[in-house]
């Protein structure tokens, strides 16, 4: 116990640590801020710049990274509708709505207030329950993460504003374009036409910011808006709105504990999936509708996908296996530090487990500081006249394009694909699916195969295990629910049989 109170405490005590944590957090924050520079190349690239550090400081700066990029996607998403990482995407659907109503600063006030609620109930689950989440996460095979990222798909009712056909449409095209490039098995190419340029597959952050930044772009261009004055006198959150909201914040979390524990899945799925819960279970959103500015769709996936953080770290301590790509590259960095985290580091090594939580936590106080400190310029953004803003947010499209693997092609891609996510704004299809689509096909498409070949080449024998196993069985109970309560018709039948039929 000494060991673990002494790790936890060596934070606090050095002032060149929280130095390193407090500087980690900011640029973390500003590098998720832009489109196309993802938290997993700052830490990566961190690393070669950190391999002759002790391995305190090394392990402080990434921790404040983590923390500050992962909330920094939110910024460009609120502003802009480009979100700057995939765990931000939900937190456009009202964010931008919110800013295009003059309310900018007080979007980015609550959504800093949310991530910092939400990151330190994350971090008190990682502390208390370690063990216990990650013993849940072991339960867990490979047809139940394929039943989990289908699930996902399920929520583009709750990401269509109009059509269920045209949000499932552009769901399936998102799976298509997954499926390009080669094969993980076999190494052969699908659908690459015998182009060497899609043997690699397309990106999906370049998806992901041709969709929302390209069209955006285009989108703009057509429009004659005026530039919105931002209402900046006030930052900090409707206090009342939050307490309101602090038990959509705790279940929130708790979607984002669980989810950031499951190796494979990440802040992305977890926003999605707390944004979809809050669509279901809020029913007087304010000040709007949602999508078209509800404080609780930014409340729900902020809380969500920061809560996820100390939910990756839970498997990556404890057992070893990274909980999302950012805690599979920092493994990497533990293992050149001649550390190996896992069962053995947690018994014989417990002080660098709780190093990481005492660090977490002074990089969440940062988190709050440098956030709201810088609310009131980055809210000048929006202010801009249109032909300053297109060009910014096109620069902004093309350089985070090019930066994710150098590729000119990458470049090719992300205006064919804005140029069709422009046509679908514009006859009402939802972009979000087509993104959705495309960062769950990889999930959904390993873990079919994975189990497939735990049932000895048997695709019967797996999905019979989804309805004689437990763990299948209840997220397949969680679909049929999903599927009926998005059905306004199915919904309807039900009330009829209990005796609730609408008046005429």
């Amino acid at each position: 116990m000494y060991n673990g109170l002494e790790g936890f405490l060596q934070p606090f005590l050095s002032l060149g640590l929280i130095g390193w944590i407090a500087g980690g957090t900011l640029v973390g924050l500003y590098v998720g801020a832009i489109p196309g520079l993802s938290v997993t190349m700052a830490v990566s690239l961190l690393i070669s710049f950190t391999f002759s550090w002790d391995v305190l400081p090394s392990l402080a700066v990434m921790v404040g990274i983590y923390t500050g990029g992962v909330y920094g996607g939110a910024r460009s998403g609120i502003l802009l509708n480009i979100p700057g990482a995939p765990a931000a995407v939900a937190s456009t659907f009202d964010g931008y709505p919110l800013a295009k109503m003059g309310m900018a600063g007080q979007a980015m006030g609550l959504s800093t207030t949310q991530a910092v609620i939400g990151n330190f109930l994350g971090i008190i689950v990682l502390a208390l329950f370690a063990p216990l989440i990650s013993q849940l996460a072991l339960v867990f095979q490979a047809r139940d993460y394929f039943l989990l990222a289908f699930m996902g798909l399920f929520l583009v009712g709750s990401l269509a504003e109009g059509s269920m056909l045209k949000a499932l449409v552009t769901a399936f095209l998102g799976i298509v374009v997954g499926l390009i490039g080669m094969d993980p098995e076999t190494g052969q190419g699908r659908m690459t036409f015998d182009s060497m340029n899609l043997l690699g597959g397309i990106h999906f952050v370049v998806i992901m910011i041709g969709t929302f930044g390209i069209s955006e772009a285009l989108v703009q261009l057509q429009t004659k808006a005026v530039p919105v004055k931002q209402k900046i006198d006030r930052i900090t959150p409707e206090w009342d709105q939050v307490g309101k909201n602090m038990w959509l914040t705790l279940r929130a979390s708790t979607i984002g504990v669980i989810i950031g524990a499951l190796p494979g899945t990440g802040g992305d799925i977890a926003a999605l999936m707390a944004y979809d819960h809050a669509k279901r279970t809020v029913k007087d959103p304010y000040p709007q509708p949602f999508g078209h500015g509800a404080y609780q769709g930014l409340v729900a996936p902020e809380a969500a996908a920061n809560a996820a953080i100390g939910g990756a770290f839970v498997p990556m301590m404890t057992l070893g296996i990274p909980g999302d790509s950012v805690t599979a590259v920092l493994i990497g960095a533990l293992i050149i530090h001649g550390l190996r985290p896992g069962p053995m580091l947690m018994r014989e090594q417990p002080e660098f487990f709780w190093f990481v939580v005492g660090s977490l936590f002074i990089a969440n106080i940062f988190l709050y500081i440098w956030g709201m400190t810088g609310i009131r310029a980055f809210s000048k953004i929006v202010e801009l006249p249109k032909s300053m803003l297109i060009p910014i947010i096109v620069v902004l499209t093309f350089v985070g394009g090019y930066s994710i693997q150098n590729s000119i092609t990458d470049i090719y891609w992300m205006i064919g694909i804005g140029i069709l996510g422009y046509f679908m704004k514009r006859y009402d299809y939802p972009v979000a699916p087509l993104v959705l689509g495309v960062i769950l096909t990889p999930i959904i498409d390993s873990n079919f195969r994975r189990g497939v070949q735990m049932t000895h080449g048997s695709a019967t024998d797996f999905f019979l295990g989804m309805v004689t196993n437990p763990v299948p069985a209840v997220i397949l109970a969680l679909m049929v629910v999903t599927a009926v309560v998005s059905n306004p018709k199915a919904m309807g039948a039900i009330r009829g049989l209990f005796g609730k039929k609408e008046e005429a």
